[in-house]
């Protein structure tokens, strides 16, 4: 069988790249040095294309594995030599942008910057915001659920998803694709898709909801000295900004100190030497109202003593170098060879949560411990330097003192970022053995040959 030959015949000559022009492409963002591998790459442009593939695929009983922009960090579209690669990048197009219902429909090879820029000049945003937005589609933001800076006030991916259109492994085409947003005539089909990390069906296309533009940004970075005033100023801010607070990122010292010295590019926009640093940002609808909101909320922080220094933004170009600070793991990796987790977990259990676990990691190699995350919404992701030649050997340990605690008040080993293969030994910490038994089923019933993204999240 000329598996690439016959995929040409049946898509066209473009449609399909072979095993050498593959090795020309990286695996990954991340994996920038190793060559993409598989038999061929398929590039559809239509449904319909998908669906011809998947049936030519399952009648040979061949492997598919799902693409997008590549920038996910837990190996869960990572490929191997006998696989036939799936990707969306060809089926990149808006089909529609609706200003009255306020929903887009496009198709999963669109990246995530390019549905922000279509939704602006019709006052419009999407407000899944994330690092990687240039790269990122929107298909994989669904297939993994994708969180990122504004879930405090916008919710997870799955909560801008409409509807969604799918091609099951046999063929079938799923169209859920709907511009409602109460809906409940029996089961809602496009959630079996979302988070599903492309192992039930192939998501071609999306209906998503967009929202009115906030009108003004406005941010602080602020200093404090204990956790509990970081709680209480989590609280303090949501009351007071009415539902405008938008995003609440906490930074532990060591990680601020990190990304505010040099070789960093940032300064620090308040002074080093306090225990926690927040950005925060609220998003309105009047420019002059919102600020004078957001200077009254600060300093009733202040009088109340939650607060002991803070530098709010005189502009965007402030507001953009807040996020960079936020924003600049790449310092880590100046100091060895990083492991990066995403947790989710209560924000009662958080500061002692954070102390077990660098209590632990002091028994390894590990070079140091950077904390930092989306706290509004129960993320934590730690940074974690090590010996570039020990980091293999070490990740087992490693894991285990970041993802055993989380046990024992239900936290989840991934809050953003998906099982893949990465996490998938450690999915037992955050789900019960019914939970898996019926995520297993479903897997069973939409793909029985096992012949979507298989090995990922978990084994069947």
């Amino acid at each position: 069988m000329n598996v690439v030959n016959e995929l040409r015949q049946l898509l066209g000559e473009t449609a399909v790249l072979d095993a050498n022009t593959l090795r020309e492409r990286a695996a990954g963002i991340w994996r920038a040095t190793e060559p993409l591998a598989g038999q061929a790459l398929i590039r559809p442009t239509t449904t319909e294309d998908v669906s011809q593939a998947l049936v030519w695929c399952a009648e040979r009983d061949l492997k598919v594995v799902t693409q997008g922009g590549l920038t996910g960090l837990v190996h869960g579209a990572d490929t191997d030599p006998d696989c036939i690669i799936l990707s969306l990048e060809r089926m990149n197009a808006i089909e529609s942008i609706d200003a009255t219902q306020r929903c887009a429909v496009v198709q999963a090879g669109v990246t995530l910057q390019t549905l922000q820029e279509a939704a602006a000049p019709h006052g419009l945003m999407f407000p899944l915001d994330l690092g990687a937005r240039g790269s990122a589609t929107l298909g994989g933001n669904a297939a993994t659920n994708a969180g990122g800076n504004r879930v405090i006030r916008y919710g997870m991916m799955r909560d801008m998803v409409l509807g969604a259109e799918a091609v099951l492994a046999d063929g079938t085409v799923i169209n859920s694709l709907s511009p409602l947003i109460k809906n409940n005539a029996g089961y809602d089909l496009k959630h079996l898709f979302v988070g599903s990390e492309g192992t039930l069906g192939v998501v071609t296309r999306l209906s998503l909801r967009l929202r009115e533009a906030p009108v003004s940004r406005d941010m602080a970075f602020v200093a404090l000295d204990s956790f509990d005033h970081v709680k209480a100023l989590l609280r303090h801010m949501d009351q007071q900004l009415g539902g405008g607070l938008s995003a609440f990122e906490t930074l532990w010292s060591e990680y601020y100190q990190l990304v505010t010295t040099k070789p960093a590019q940032s300064r620090p926009p308040v002074p080093h030497g306090y225990e926690f640093y927040v950005l925060l940002e609220a998003q309105g609808a009047d420019g002059e109202l919102d600020r004078q909101r957001f200077k009254m909320a600060l300093e009733s922080a202040f009088e109340q003593g939650l607060l002991v220094d803070a530098a709010v933004s005189q502009s965007e170009a402030d507001c953009h170098a807040f996020w960079q600070i936020r924003d600049d793991v790449q310092q880590i990796f100046q100091l060895g060879t990083p492991l990066f987790f995403d947790v989710s977990l209560p924000i009662d259990r958080m500061s002692a949560y954070v102390d077990d676990v660098r209590s632990s990691l002091a028994t390894t190699e590990a070079l140091a411990v950077y904390v930092f995350g989306h706290l509004g919404d129960g993320n934590l992701h730690f940074g974690i330097p090590l010996p570039s030649e020990r980091a293999a050997a070490l990740r087992p340990q490693i894991e285990a003192c970041v993802y055993g605690p989380l046990a024992a008040f239900k936290g989840s080993v991934s809050a953003e970022h998906g099982i893949g293969l990465e996490k998938k030994s450690w999915l037992s910490v955050s789900r019960s053995p019914e939970e898996i038994a019926l995520m297993k089923t479903l897997k069973r019933a939409l793909d029985p040959r096992n012949m979507l993204n298989p090995g990922k999240i978990f084994d069947v």
